[in-house]
């Protein structure tokens, strides 16, 4: 009759085990035994995290070609390292203003300008230096002599939360992994998205985990966007595909943003082998930024008004702010139907503080507006207004082209830009905005 053994029965000390067993068996085992001690210390002690880097907003000049021969090793790098220096700048230069009219400066004028030279690739003779590299020019030196503004508009900080799809699994800063690098080392200084990025230790891999970018409450998000002081959410989802081991990798790069995982746009990249990898998702990640800065400027990719913290209303400041504003609400409002307000989401650029305290006076001093405040605020960028309105949308869209305002409406989302000022006659006034 089988029986089954006590549980005490069953613990047996590794070495005793060992042992007992044949020699061969011993060293498989011992060598299991290895295995695992190795990975409970990695997962204890290992690497838990990618920080960010390249958050600057300087310029960057990458694949700068350039083969030189010399006396010596050290002569031939120091010489491509200047070769390279003159190469970034003429690229520089027509990338921004065409191929004509290069200004001429010396090394060490490009010297002062160069904040750091980035080694892609690096072969070294002992007479001969072959490399690939990138150049950084400090923004501040250089945007003056390119005539380019140091300023760059941008949008509401966005965390991001990069998804790997490999073997069928879904995986984000659980683990380390090739796509959470690519993100973690873009530079995205020069991007018109304000991207807020993690290392990845800590709680980061419970709270961003892949499972987090499927779930649609509010509650939940509005608590962890509060946590990392962004406003809304991105979510770049990279999908790779291995032929053979070794061999070619398939990836399918998709921009997704907000709680509802919105589709911005989908692309396909292939790597020739695994060394390939890291630079085949580098690529993604410049892409799938291009992907969200076109989606900012045609007005997608906007502040989710759900995800915004309401701050708790002090009753007796609200008494003493309608006791305030109760003569300019009477004004035209019995004109206007029903007599109920309606809430309104206005998008309006806000390059500086001034820029949202003219936005809210211009938006109060049309008739029918009962409040109207900033919700989510992002200077240099696109800000959210949010404003109670007793009338229809319509009638909000005739109140601010009114005022100057080229108006898109989008049911109660609206979005407001300034149009240009058109030349007036001799002697004529402005127009009040």
């Amino acid at each position: 009759m089988n029986s089954i053994l006590p549980l005490r029965r069953l613990s047996v000390r590794p070495i005793t085990l060992l042992r007992a067993l044949s020699r061969p068996v011993q060293v498989a085992g011992a060598i299991l035994l290895g295995l695992a001690a190795a990975a409970l210390l990695a997962q204890m002690e290992g690497e838990r995290g990618v920080p960010p880097i390249a958050s600057g907003g300087d310029f960057e000049v990458q694949g700068v070609k350039v083969d030189v021969y010399a006396k010596d090793a050290d002569t031939a790098r120091h010489a491509g390292w200047r070769l390279a220096q003159r190469q970034a700048w003429r690229m520089l230069w027509t990338r921004t203003h065409g191929a004509s009219g290069v200004p001429s400066l010396s090394d060490s004028q490009l010297e002062a300008m160069i904040s750091g030279i980035e080694i892609e690739q690096e072969q070294a003779g002992p007479n001969r230096y072959v490399a690939t590299l990138g150049v950084m020019f400090d923004r501040a030196r250089t945007g003056q002599l390119l005539g380019v503004s140091g300023n760059v508009m941008r949008s509401p900080p966005l965390l991001v939360i990069p998804v790997l799809w490999d073997g069928g699994s879904a995986v984000s800063y659980e683990r380390v992994n090739e796509w959470q690098k690519a993100w973690a080392r873009y530079r995205t200084g020069d991007s018109a998205i304000d991207y807020v990025r993690v290392a990845g230790s800590i709680a980061d891999p419970i709270l961003l985990n892949a499972g987090q970018t499927g779930r649609r409450g509010r509650l939940w998000w509005r608590v962890l966007l509060d946590q990392y002081g962004a406003a809304d959410v991105v979510i770049p989802i990279a999908r790779i595909e291995r032929q053979w081991p070794g061999g070619p990798v398939t990836g399918t790069f998709t921009a997704r943003y907000g709680p509802d995982n919105m589709l911005i746009g989908s692309f396909s990249l292939r790597a020739s082998n695994e060394a390939a990898l890291p630079q085949m998702m580098d690529e993604g990640a410049r892409r799938i930024d291009e992907l969200y800065i076109r989606a900012l400027n045609d007005g997608r990719l906007r502040p989710d008004p759900s995800l915004i913290i309401e701050e708790p209303v002090d009753p007796d400041a609200l008494a003493i702010e309608n006791a305030v504003e109760l003569p300019i609400e009477a004004v035209d409002v019995s004109a206007l139907p029903g007599g109920t307000a309606t809430s309104f989401s206005i998008q309006f650029e806000t390059p500086d503080v001034a820029s949202v305290s003219a936005g809210e006076a211009a938006v109060r001093a049309i008739p029918g507006v009962r409040s109207a405040a900033t919700r989510s605020l992002a200077l240099g960028g696109t800000s959210v207004m949010q404003v109670n309105f007793e009338g229809t949308v319509d009638m909000l869209r005739a109140g601010l082209q009114a005022r100057g305002y080229t108006v898109a409406a989008n049911g109660t989302t609206l979005r407001i830009t300034r149009r240009a000022a058109q030349a007036a006659p001799a002697g004529a006034a402005a127009p009040n905005p």
